[in-house]
């Protein structure tokens, strides 16, 4: 499928991680509040914007967007060590790239947001987000945890 390590990639589902985290809310509300016209512009620009601090890039962002707090704590309800929001932002990262052709990338990014597994990478008291990347992305193309 897509390029292998695709940095735009993951800086940019590292970004949604973060600011879902920052305010709260499920990764498809950050997802949407963004927007398919910012969401392609973080991704196109992120070489750029990945040279500030990601705190920075988020807050400009949320601003921008006029995203609010909501009330999904993921990092709160985990029981356990928390993943850092770039390995979860690689998660992210691997699945698009498994199951979209590099000029669908911006449309992968929303459809997977907007999908099941969301709710499921975001669900760090299962072991789901680490399992091998291969085994996401057939889950993904299943439709569910296989």
């Amino acid at each position: 499928m897509g390029t292998k390590n695709n940095n735009h990639l993951f800086f940019t589902c590292s970004l949604i991680e973060y600011i879902g985290r920052r305010v709260k809310r499920t990764r498809k509300e950050v997802a949407d509040f963004l927007g398919k016209d910012r969401i392609a512009r973080i991704y196109e620009y992120a070489d750029v914007f990945h040279c500030e601090p990601i705190e920075k890039v988020a807050a400009e962002f949320m601003e921008d967007s006029g995203i609010t707090e909501g009330n999904f704590d993921n990092v709160k309800e985990c029981r356990y060590v928390v993943p850092d929001y770039w390995d979860i932002g690689e998660v992210y990262e691997r699945l698009i790239e498994d199951s979209y052709e590099d000029g669908q990338i911006v449309e992968g990014i929303w459809e997977v947001y907007h999908s099941w597994i969301d709710a499921h990478i975001s669900d760090y008291n299962t072991d789901f987000y680490y399992q091998p990347r291969d085994y996401i992305a057939a889950c993904y193309k299943e439709g569910v945890v296989l």
